[in-house]
């Protein structure tokens, strides 16, 4: 999960997620903006969109014939309670 979030471009995704969830990858291609200024290709962003699957940071529901994409709240909280009880 902590390689998954290591990347930039992983957290911008996951932070539109957060703001809009249930987006498309069309949405979120059109949204997201990568460091150089210019849009992620839709592979860029399906590649990014697989390592959060993955990383079961995201989770994926259909609507009719498109894919949709939200964030899971699980894995976060998970490891914010397993740093808290093991540093603070």
């Amino acid at each position: 999960m902590f390689k998954a979030i290591a990347h930039p471009e992983r957290r911008r995704i996951l932070t539109l997620l957060l703001a809009r969830p249930g987006q498309s990858l069309f949405e979120i291609c059109a949204s997201s903006v990568g460091a150089t200024g210019q849009s992620l290709t839709r592979q860029t962003v399906s590649q990014h969109l697989d390592a959060l699957e993955k990383a079961q940071l995201i989770e994926i529901a259909w609507k009719g014939r498109t894919k949709t994409h939200s964030v899971s709240l699980v894995p976060l909280r998970a490891a914010i309670e397993l740093i808290s009880e093991s540093y603070l």
